[in-house]
């Protein structure tokens, strides 16, 4: 057998290449868009892709599938668990629980495992050729490392009422299937730390059936309402972009054909499009935006975050020109279409040539903590934090409002236009979003708090001033 674990670090995101080494014959798990990865596998180790396979119909990426059923061949093997709502609705091989189909010599078993999504399906592997146990168990998004998938996204991201409670009953359930497995076999899941589809998941890529029974919180308890409350309870703000991931993955995401290449701009078509208004989302580091961007820009860095904000923040519908050097465009490129976010116009990859042809260029001021502190005992100031409600909740600034960046676009009439207006998140990356977005929007009293709330709390220390947590009903 032949295994192949394929990570994505944007998105958390793991697919899985197993083949049959004795006919050459393999299948990919969970496929994420930009195929070449896999055909490189294949060529690399003289196999063919023969099946493809999907645990549920994604939230928080779009599938590969169709784009790589196209190259190879290869049949689309999807669930058709669930209600007729929760049915893809493009050509496949439906698969239900206890099902069994071969990959060469591999053998692998379906296990509907609700609770995440009512579909959602799990893949119990045997190496034929080797034995008749099971080794290896893919579970999508229902068991994590040290954690389980949320049954809330249904509910918060896409807006299908009464499906929460429903979905953490069901996940209960069908953690007693994996309770009844072997203590030996291997749990490989569909998200590592960093996905918004649970809340505390393990940066380990791997698990096995006794250790999770042991360490993992949800697997220890046996009150099944004590269950629904814990699962349910802290959950974080699902990305805006995840309804549209669950539409595009049910109908069948389009078929690029490749990657796209999107076009390197002139500054007299840079500046063309500027006047047609067409979004602008600079990829430089948030100090480099600070000291000099293009009015009405929006700050996404090029980080391993990038995928996720560009989601929260862009619209589907609308065309945008992305600000980075030509080495960085392909793997940009990627990471937009794994979301889904196709409709880049060009890109321009030097700042310096626009300024030095004279064109003005926009400042966001910066604040230190310091600063910031006597502003607050002139009580002249507005202070937004940016960050999720739970890491608001452990801990804050006295005094400020709590507006997840997310939702910033949804509570402008919360700001201030009257006095400065101090955004800040933990270290200052997700708040260079917020600012350049209210910036962008005639807040021109926005400032970013250098250093964030980290810095804070470490200045908070040297001079007294003090943090506090609040209640849930007093943030925005």
């Amino acid at each position: 057998m032949y295994f192949e674990h394929v990570y994505e670090k944007g998105l958390a995101q793991a697919s899985y290449f197993i083949g049959c080494q004795a006919t050459g014959e393999a299948i990919v798990i969970d496929p994420k868009r930009d195929i070449d990865t896999y055909l490189q596998i294949a060529e690399r180790e003289n196999m063919r892709i023969t099946k493809i396979a999907e645990t549920h119909i994604h939230a928080d990426f779009l599938s590969g599938s169709r784009e790589l059923a196209q190259v190879t061949g290869a049949e689309i093997l999807l669930s058709d668990e669930g209600r007729e709502d929760w049915q893809y609705q493009f050509k496949h091989t439906g698969l239900k629980d206890g099902d069994k189909f071969k990959v060469g010599n591999l053998i692998l078993e379906v296990m509907h495992t609700p609770g995440h999504t009512p579909e959602h399906i799990s893949f119990l592997l045997t190496d034929g050729a080797a034995s008749t146990k099971p080794i290896m168990l893919f579970t999508g998004d229902f068991v994590f490392v040290g954690d389980i998938g949320r049954p809330d996204l249904l509910e918060k991201a896409a807006g299908i009422t009464g499906t929460m409670e429903k979905g953490a009953r069901q996940m209960f359930q069908s953690l007693k299937k994996f309770k009844s497995l072997p203590d030996y076999v291997q749990v490989w899941p569909g998200h590592g730390a960093g996905s918004a589809c649970g809340k505390s998941l393990g940066a380990v890529p791997s698990t096995t059936v006794g250790y999770e029974r042991i360490i993992n919180w949800a697997l220890n308890i046996d009150d099944e309402d004590e269950f629904v409350k814990q699962l349910l309870d802290g959950q974080p703000e699902p990305p805006k972009y995840f309804a549209m991931m669950k539409k595009l993955n049910k109908v069948g995401p389009q078929i690029l054909g490749g990657i796209p290449r999107p076009g390197r701009m002139t500054l007299n078509q840079f500046k063309n499009a500027v006047d047609k208004k067409i979004k602008i989302v600079d990829t430089r580091d948030k100090l480099s935006f600070a000291g000099g961007h293009v009015p009405g820009s929006l700050n996404i860095q090029d980080n391993a975050s990038f995928s996720t904000w560009a989601g929260w923040m862009l619209n589907y519908n609308e065309p945008f020109i992305l600000i980075a050097p030509d080495h960085r465009i392909e793997d940009l490129t990627k990471k937009l279409i794994r979301i889904g976010l196709d409709n880049i116009y060009g890109y321009l990859p030097n700042m310096d040539a626009l300024a030095n042809a004279g064109n003005e260029l926009r400042t966001l001021n910066q604040i230190t903590c310091s600063e910031l502190s006597n502003l607050i005992e002139e009580d002249n100031v507005q202070i937004i934090d940016v960050r999720g409600l739970s890491e608001y909740k452990s801990g804050n600034i006295n005094g400020s409002d709590n507006i997840h960046v997310g939702y910033i676009n949804e509570n402008l009439d919360k700001i201030e236009k009257n006095k400065p207006v101090v955004v800040h998140c933990q270290t200052g990356d997700r708040s260079a979003i917020a600012a350049s977005y209210l910036l962008n929007q005639g807040f021109d009293n926005v400032i970013n708090l250098t250093g964030g709330y980290t810095a804070w709390v470490q200045d908070c220390g040297k001079n007294g001033q003090k943090s506090n947590v609040k209640s849930e009903t007093e943030s925005i």
